[in-house]
C-alpha cells in the first residue's frame, strides 16, 4: 500500500469520526490515488490535480475539485510540498428552479395514487403515503424509503433518519395527521403476512424494499395522468424532489405572513430538512418570487420604522 494510500485511509477515518458516511468520497479520491500512482507522484500538485479532475465529465468538476481540495489541506500538515488546488476555479452548476405546488395540486396527486396500477395488494397504499409523508415534511425520498420500523415512533410522532445526504442521524417530528396517516397505512401493510415480515416501513406487495427508481417512476405516470407533466417520453416537468422544495417555501411564508423573526428561525429548518449549511436554505429566498416579495416588504417596514 502506498503513503499515499494509508493517508487516505487515516483521512477517511477522520471524516467518519465527525460523522460523515464519506463513501462517495472515498471512492473519488481512491481514483485520484490511483491516478497519481500511475503518474509515479507522491506528493499533490495543482498540475496533477487539475489533469485529474478534467479528464472527467465537466459536471464533475466541482465536486472533484472539493474532494481533492480537502484531502490537500489534510496532508499539508504533514507535507509541507502539498499543494492546495485554489477554490471556485470552477461554478458549480446551477440549481433547477423549484416548482411549487399547490395544495389542490397535492390532493389531485394522492387522490391519483390511490386509482394507479393494481388494486390488489399494497403498492397503492405504499406510494400514497410515502408522497404524503414527503409532502408533509420535506424529507428526501432516499431518507423515506430507508426507513426501518424501528425508525418509525408513531405513539411519540417521531421519525429517526438513519439514510441521509450528509450522513449523519437526525430526528423528524410529525404533525398528528401524520402520524395517523402513517398508522393507518402500517395496519394495512401488516394485513399481509409476507409485508408484516419485512423490516422495512415502506414495502411492496412481496414485503421487498422500495428502489429509488420505483416511485420515481410511478411519480411521472401519476403525473402526466392529472396533466401537470407532459406525455412525451423526454418531457420535464414537476419533480418529485419540489415537495421537498414546497414544504420549505410554504414554511418560510408562513413564518413571514407571522410576523415571525425568520433569520432567527433559520437554522432550525436548515436542521430540521438536514441541510449542512444555512446558506442552502437561505437559497429558497432568492429561489422563489412570492418569499422574495415577503423580505422585500419586511425590509422595506424596518426601514421606515427607522426612518
Amino acid at each position: 500500500m502506498s503513503a499515499l494510500c494509508q493517508a487516505l485511509a487515516r483521512y477517511v477515518r477522520m471524516r467518519r469520526g465527525f460523522g460523515y458516511r464519506y463513501r462517495d468520497e472515498e471512492r473519488c479520491l481512491g481514483d485520484f490515488i490511483a491516478f497519481m500512482d500511475a503518474a509515479q507522484a507522491t506528493v499533490i500538485t495543482r498540475a496533477l490535480a487539475m489533469a485529474w479532475i478534467t479528464q472527467s465529465q465537466r459536471t464533475s468538476w466541482p465536486n472533484r475539485l472539493s474532494a481533492v481540495r480537502g484531502f490537500a489541506r489534510h496532508l499539508s500538515n504533514v507535507e509541507p510540498e502539498t499543494e492546495i488546488p485554489p477554490a471556485g476555479i470552477f461554478p458549480s452548476p446551477k440549481r433547477r428552479h423549484p416548482y411549487i405546488y399547490t395544495e389542490a395540486e397535492i390532493e389531485r396527486l394522492l387522490d391519483a395514487t390511490l386509482s394507479w396500477g393494481l388494486a390488489k395488494g399494497i403498492n397503492r397504499r405504499t406510494y400514497h403515503c410515502l408522497f404524503g409523508l414527503l409532502a408533509a415534511t420535506g424529507m428526501r425520498l432516499g431518507e423515506a424509503i430507508g426507513l426501518e420500523r424501528a425508525d418509525v415512533d408513531l405513539e411519540a410522532g417521531l421519525l429517526t433518519l438513519r439514510v441521509t445526504k450528509g450522513g449523519k442521524d437526525r430526528l423528524v417530528p410529525l404533525h398528528p395527521t401524520t402520524s395517523r396517516a402513517l398508522a393507518d397505512y402500517a395496519a394495512r401493510r401488516d394485513d399481509c403476512r409476507i409485508c408484516r415480515k419485512s423490516p422495512w416501513f415502506f414495502v411492496l406487495r412481496g414485503g421487498q424494499r422500495l428502489r429509488l427508481q420505483y416511485p420515481e417512476r410511478i411519480f411521472i405516470g401519476v403525473m402526466r395522468r392529472i396533466g401537470l407533466r407532459d406525455t412525451e417520453p423526454r418531457s420535464t416537468g414537476p419533480r418529485i424532489h419540489d415537495l421537498r422544495h414546497t414544504f420549505a417555501v410554504n414554511t418560510l411564508l408562513r413564518w413571514y405572513r407571522a410576523g415571525e423573526d425568520v433569520e432567527r428561525l433559520l437554522p432550525m429548518l436548515t436542521t430540521y430538512l438536514g441541510h449542512s449549511k444555512v446558506r442552502d436554505t437561505y437559497w429558497y429566498l432568492s429561489a422563489c418570487p412570492e418569499l422574495m416579495g415577503e423580505a422585500a416588504s419586511r425590509l422595506e417596514a424596518r426601514w421606515e420604522t427607522a426612518s
